[in-house]
């Protein structure tokens, strides 16, 4: 078994792809369906939008969507450098992400901040590699 694919569920999927291809800066081919798959190459195989709608209908049973932010999983975009963390947040914030834990060092070296697409999915944007920062 090898792993394929990381797949999003979303209420509105003309705002995620959206967000996702102006905000984010994903190549996004969308048909105006119910399921887009976005090629990553060199990356995980696929990032996946499908709807709720079209999941529930698919596998009909009782689920329970996150309102607010999504505590249980993140997306990570890794940059090159620590200062590459703070100008994509501030890009992504700029163009309409929400800000939820500005650019920090972390003590374990890492260079870290946090923002939120529209549905509330954490996004981490991150680099461990020092070019002007030092651990505060």
């Amino acid at each position: 078994m090898r792993f394929g694919a990381i797949g999003l569920y979303v209420n509105n999927m003309e705002t995620m792809v959206k967000f996702y291809k102006d905000v984010m800066g994903l190549n996004i081919n969308w048909d105006g369906s119910g399921f887009t798959a976005i090629e990553m190459e060199g990356q995980i195989h696929h990032f996946i939008l499908c709807t709720r709608e079209g999941f529930e209908e698919s596998i009909p049973e009782v689920y329970h969507w996150n309102k607010g932010i999504n505590g249980n999983m993140e997306l990570c975009f890794d940059v090159p450098n620590y200062s590459d963390v703070d100008i994509e947040f501030q890009r992504v914030i700029n163009t309409g992400a929400k800000p939820v834990y500005k650019p920090t060092t972390e003590s374990y070296g890492m260079r870290i901040c946090y923002v939120a697409d529209p549905e509330g999915n954490l996004i981490e944007i991150c680099s461990g590699n020092d070019d002007t920062y030092h651990v505060e």
